[in-house]
């Protein structure tokens, strides 16, 4: 029998039993439009709302006028979120990350389900090597278990450093969600926004320009438009955020804010001599003399080119870099991680969403599938190792427009790898799934022995067919409620889950106990 070639990563993807592409985001589905170029612009004043830590101190008599003037210097304090919504039904149980029942990621499905996940019965996880006595297709190096074979996980692992890996841990949620259609609520930009994410420049970021900043919708009860994503989908995008002038080709970044500086002393001591005999007259005084102290700190803090520039920064670009010159150059996807990450992880921004086409690749082999996986994975990691380098917390969540199913037959061409052939779409094998980077140590589960925290890892079930049970928990069969549940999860690493049904005042995931059963993670800050 003849196999079909295997595509490549860029390659669209268009079915007879689809439809033609019509819409923006059928078009990133399969691959069609990776991202415009539109910028969405901000004034001045909103740039400064909530601004974040000072790279360099101002003098000592404009420092104390930070508070004052709405300068906070250590930002919203909120632990950065990334997303990686995958546009088109990627494959992510069981193939990447394991799914199991009642009992856990490793309460062994039927060999039947993992062949409709894409594992045939010698790579299922319940297989042990008789020698150990263990199974050769489970590891979890990043606590969360994950097929041995994972494209995602030999993605990600390419990028992180094993010290990075030891300090990671995650959760999956079995769930269904519509195939193929950017209709589903999943992002939870707007919701991660509410419970105080914000950034030094813009709320939110996102590599669509769309209401979410993503191809999938987000809930309508979040959404905030006065937060609405900005649109980053490269590097260029990045440092087109913050224009300082001309003055700083005349002058170096030291000499420039000196000058910035000692324009708001001669405006202030003017403004003083001034009586404007207005009833706003104090308000028009405040406002004068704070633009001048914020436009000393935007030269404090973005004169320097390579603070906003992903590819002037050596931990993301270069010899000792998380992307190789080359690699970075050539590669699109990684210029879109590495710009939105660049932005989250130092605080510029809240929270972002990197969207990534082309992951409805039920094409009749499973080399496409795989490429494509294994480039995402590459993505998450670089954002889970520049956290890392930064010394940062992150949590990294990874979630699709429904899945696909494998009917059995095997791909054994090399990028195949010996595995199921994605032959259909199957909104019945979805699931999600989070990982979060500390610091201080790999992040502990809730509960308090390993049948508990077994189950803690994993948020709902799947039969033992590998299709998800919806009564297992509130998000396998609303996505909706699927966001709630990364809300409450993210709210729990800052101890926050308390607070939970005040930020989402309409939530439908339960009560007090209830909650506590769908929370994986104890705090991490």
């Amino acid at each position: 029998m003849t196999k079909s070639k295997h595509l490549h990563p860029d390659s669209p993807l268009l079915f007879a039993d689809h439809r033609k592409p019509m819409t923006r985001r059928e078009f990133i589905s399969t691959g069609l439009y990776k991202g415009g170029a539109a910028v969405a612009g901000l004034s001045m004043f909103s740039m400064f709302a909530n601004p974040n830590n000072a790279h360099a101190a101002l003098s000592p008599d404009l420092e104390a006028l930070r508070g004052s003037c709405g300068i906070s210097v250590q930002g919203a304090g909120k632990i950065p979120f990334i997303s990686f919504d995958l546009a088109g039904g990627a494959n992510i149980a069981g193939s990447n990350v394991l799914v199991g029942g009642a009992g856990g990621q490793q309460d062994f499905l039927s060999t039947a389900g993992y062949n409709k996940l894409g594992l045939p019965g010698d790579m299922a996880p319940s297989i042990a090597n008789p020698n150990v006595g263990m199974s050769d297709f489970i590891n979890t190096d990043l606590g969360l278990a994950f097929h041995s074979d994972s494209a995602f996980l030999r993605g990600i692992l390419e990028k992180v450093s094993p010290d990075t890996a030891s300090r990671i841990n995650g959760a999956v949620i079995p769930n269904r969600s519509d195939n193929d259609t950017g209709n589903n609520p999943h992002n939870p930009m707007y919701a991660i926004a509410a419970a105080g994410a914000n950034g030094s420049l813009m709320p939110l970021v996102g590599s669509r320009n769309s209401d979410s900043g993503g191809n999938s919708m987000a809930p309508t009860s979040f959404i905030d438009l006065s937060m609405r994503p900005t649109k980053i989908d490269r590097p260029s995008d990045v440092t087109g955020l913050v224009d300082v002038g001309d003055l700083f080709s005349l002058l170096s970044q030291r000499d420039a804010v000196a000058v910035m500086e000692s324009i708001q002393r001669i405006s202030a001591q003017k403004m003083a001599a001034v009586n404007t005999q207005v009833t706003r007259g104090d308000v028009i005084k405040d406002l004068v003399n704070c633009g001048y102290v914020k436009s000393a700190d935007l030269a404090d803090r973005f004169g320097d080119p390579s603070t906003l520039n992903p590819l002037l920064d050596p931990d993301i670009v270069g010899p000792g870099g998380i992307f190789g010159i080359n690699e970075f150059d050539s590669e699109s996807e990684f210029q879109k991680t590495a710009s939105i990450m660049k932005l989250v992880v130092n605080g510029f921004s809240g929270a972002g969403t990197v969207t990534m086409g082309g992951f409805d690749y039920h094409t009749g082999e499973r080399a496409t599938g795989e490429l494509r996986d294994l480039r995402a994975g590459r993505c998450m990691g670089a954002c889970l190792e520049y956290a890392s380098r930064r010394n940062m917390p992150l949590m990294l969540y990874v979630f699709s427009d429904g899945s696909v199913s494998s009917n059995g037959r095997i791909d054994d061409s090399m990028e195949g790898r010996g595995k199921g052939e994605w032959t259909g779409d199957n909104s019945s094998t979805g699931a999600s799934f989070f990982l979060v980077y500390n610091p201080s140590g790999k992040p502990q589960l809730m509960g308090g022995n390993d049948d508990q925290m077994a189950m803690k890892q994993q948020i709902g079930f799947m039969r033992s067919d590998a299709s998800v049970d919806t009564a297992s928990a509130p998000s396998a069969n609303n996505v909706n409620l699927l966001v709630e549940t990364v809300l409450l999860n993210y709210m729990a690493l800052h101890g926050e889950q308390g607070q939970f049904t005040s930020v989402a005042p309409m939530q439908g995931l339960g009560n007090a106990t209830m909650l506590d059963s769908l929370t994986a993670f104890q705090p991490i800050v």
